[in-house]
């Protein structure tokens, strides 16, 4: 038998204060090293250490189709220019779509045969599989990958992973809505979903959470043409006896004709108390005019004035002009977009700007199929995050 490497007789304390002078991303890769660099890498005690030196890693991760089953989560750095992939056969359910995250935390729906295990609240839950006969039921879990740690959240039925939309905040606040109904989990002393009626005037698009409120694009318009308005709901603190949300349309005499420019509008959650709203710029107003261009707009919630973020390159945009529709997703200062037919995503991305890098660049070897239509998000890789 080989004699074990001088390192593993360092004390812990000084093996700490080494490899937390390393990248998070080596570290990452230094866990998988041995047993013992994975204990050493995952004590409490280091990564309290390490939270407060080092910044999370900002990952753009795809949302694969939800007749598609992986195992697996595919992710962009931009950083580095390179795809990363992330298994997720460490959770004992099947068919795992990741949907949303929030501060190291990824949300996703799973399909189990075992109600019981649904109700499992604890990390690193061992629950497996019951028998086969047992009916299948979806399960909304959230985990974080890098640490292969899990809780399932209350059970839901199956219909609300097939027609609601997921939205997660830095509170890690969890709300599934629809046009018809939310439900809404705060995890802050209530272990059960609060139930709503949305009395929303159309299907929300685009729903994203900031700060206490949540805001989504309606179409108010008639079946001829489509008039999109932005509607917010206070969540500070919602009663729980409570029936129905209220939703508020948000207009200002000063917003002008902000919404009648764009076409086909989605929201995305911005940096701080900012919402961004991405769409086509209309060469007129027109019910069926041509866009120009992509155009991001910015709103802030304190002063609730808009301003331009970005505008798509047009050599950019010539590649969206065939395609009838497109998918957007990111957060902050990055935003991707995707189309199909065109084999690749572009990004806007403020922060590469700031650093003397393109705004606008394309991001290549999309994994799997990437001539299709692309959803995703954007992860903030953290080892001390727990779910």
């Amino acid at each position: 038998m080989d004699d074990e490497p001088p390192i593993y007789r360092l004390p812990h304390d000084t093996l700490h204060q080494i490899f937390s002078s390393l990248p998070l991303r080596q570290i990452i890769i230094c866990r998988s090293l041995s047993k013992f660099f994975h204990h050493l890498l995952t004590t409490p005690s280091f990564l309290h250490l390490i939270s407060t030196t080092h910044p999370p890693l900002h990952l753009l991760a795809l949302r694969h189709p939800h007749n598609h089953h992986h195992h697996s989560l595919h992710l962009f750095d931009p950083d580095l220019n390179i795809w990363l992939n992330f298994p997720l056969n460490f959770l004992p359910f099947r068919s795992p779509l990741p949907v949303a995250s929030s501060q190291g935390i990824i949300y996703l729906w799973a399909e189990s045969n075992s109600p019981e295990s649904n109700s499992s609240n604890s990390l690193n839950s061992s629950n497996s599989l019951n028998s086969p006969n047992s009916p299948i039921t979806k399960s909304l879990l959230a985990c974080n990958p890098l640490t292969r740690q899990f809780r399932v959240l209350p059970h839901l039925g199956s219909a609300w992973s097939r027609h609601g939309c997921v939205l997660v905040d830095s509170a890690n606040r969890v709300m599934v809505l629809t046009e018809l109904a939310a439900l809404y989990f705060s995890g802050a002393g209530n272990h059960c979903w609060l139930k709503f009626s949305s009395n929303l005037p159309s299907k929300p698009r685009s729903p994203v959470l900031v700060g206490d409120s949540a805001f989504a694009l309606c179409d108010v318009g008639s079946q001829w043409r489509s008039q999109w308005k932005l509607f917010s709901c206070n969540l500070a603190a919602p009663p729980p006896a409570a029936t129905a949300q209220t939703w508020s349309r948000l207009e200002r005499q000063e917003w002008g004709d902000v919404f009648d420019i764009m076409k086909r509008p989605r929201l995305v959650r911005g940096s701080g108390d900012r919402i961004l709203m991405v769409g086509g710029l209309k060469s007129s107003f027109s019910v069926n005019s041509p866009c120009s261009t992509i155009l991001i707009l910015r709103l802030d919630l304190g002063s609730m004035e808009w301003d331009e973020a970005g505008r798509m390159p047009l050599e950019m945009f010539r590649c969206f002009q065939e395609s009838s529709k497109f998918k957007v997703f990111g957060a902050g200062d990055r935003v991707c977009f995707s189309a199909k037919r065109i084999g690749k995503l572009a990004l806007w991305d403020r922060c590469a700007a700031a650093k003397g890098g393109a705004e606008w660049c394309w991001i290549e070897n999309i994994p799997g199929n990437g001539e299709g239509l692309h959803r995703g998000f954007v992860f903030e890789g953290r080892l001390n995050a727990l779910p």
